[in-house]
């Protein structure tokens, strides 16, 4: 893929025009999108002439301000997106579960894409009833051009960008089954944003430090998970070969690689999402925070 013109990309509302869907890159190249939004900061943005991050155009010279940010893909941009389980050596450990010889897939609906904050994140009627809604946090991979049967040594020129995600899971239901598709594809489960940082940014996606951040109400953010993404069992370049395997990556396709150690069922005591309450995905460098706050399904 040849050398994209950006370095980091949102899609979002903007505040002059609440109607209009835009794509473009921040001005400030530090800062943190979704952070600096939920503080209540005015995050400018440099307006691109196309109107998705997976062919954004060049830049209009216009300047505006962020109203609300997106999910930098539609749900009928992403498609089925594709997620890997147990893909942490230290969560493989806390979950008592041996190191997979192969990357373990499973699948969320496209239904299951949702945005960032102020989008509230959706806790499921059995999810409520259950008190077992949990996180994971998760660097995510947005393929950008159409791939099959690539190899590792290719399969980096294939991405697009990186953001992050949240894998919103049900644990009752996931512990009842062997499939996990069920467990973690209701509406709204997978968060995804506030950026797409380009390829440009981060050549080695293994040199990432992953966190997730609870915040309960009127407490300080408490850090729950917090690792490096060299800890993963399959590469990025592997995870993407191997998915490619006689079957097709179309563009938008998104991969959620796995989450870290510290996932709320292995606390002691358990953490669980409750409504009113807040999750924070915090990827850096240049990724960001994508925030979640969580309301019960009605």
């Amino acid at each position: 893929m040849a050398a994209s013109s950006w370095k980091r990309l949102v899609r979002f509302v903007p505040k002059n025009d609440s109607s209009k869907v835009l794509v473009g890159q921040p001005i400030d190249d530090e800062i943190d999108v979704g952070l600096a939004l939920r503080e209540g900061k005015e995050v400018t943005v440099d307006v691109f002439d196309g109107t998705s991050v997976l062919s954004p155009g060049q830049s209009t010279g216009k300047n505006v301000v962020i109203e609300r940010v997106l999910s930098p893909l539609t749900q009928v941009e992403a498609g089925t997106i594709r997620c890997i389980g147990l893909n942490y050596k230290q969560h493989a450990q806390e979950a008592k579960m041996q190191i997979p010889a192969v990357p373990t897939l499973f699948m969320k609906p496209q239904t299951a894409l949702a945005d960032p904050w102020p989008a509230p994140t959706v806790l499921p009627k059995q999810t409520m009833e259950h008190d077992d809604g949990d996180y994971e946090s998760e660097l995510a991979v947005i393929i950008g051009k159409s791939c099959k049967n690539v190899s590792e040594a290719e399969a980096l020129d294939y991405v697009l960008g990186y953001s992050a995600a949240n894998d919103v899971s049900s644990r009752t239901a996931q512990f009842a089954q062997t499939q996990w598709s069920y467990s973690k594809g209701f509406d709204g489960s997978c968060p995804l944003g506030p950026t797409v940082v380009s390829p440009q940014l981060i050549p080695d996606p293994s040199k990432l430090r992953v966190r997730g951040l609870g915040l309960r109400q009127n407490q300080e953010p408490q850090v729950l998970q917090d690792c490096g993404t060299d800890d993963l069992i399959f590469s990025i370049a592997k995870v993407i070969s191997f998915l490619s395997q006689s079957t097709t990556l179309p563009p938008g396709t998104v991969i959620i690689t796995g989450t870290p150690a510290g996932v709320g069922f292995a606390k002691q005591p358990r953490y669980t999402l409750k409504p009113g309450e807040e999750f924070r995905v915090e990827i850096l460098p240049y990724i960001g925070t994508l925030i979640s706050t969580f309301e019960a399904e009605k």
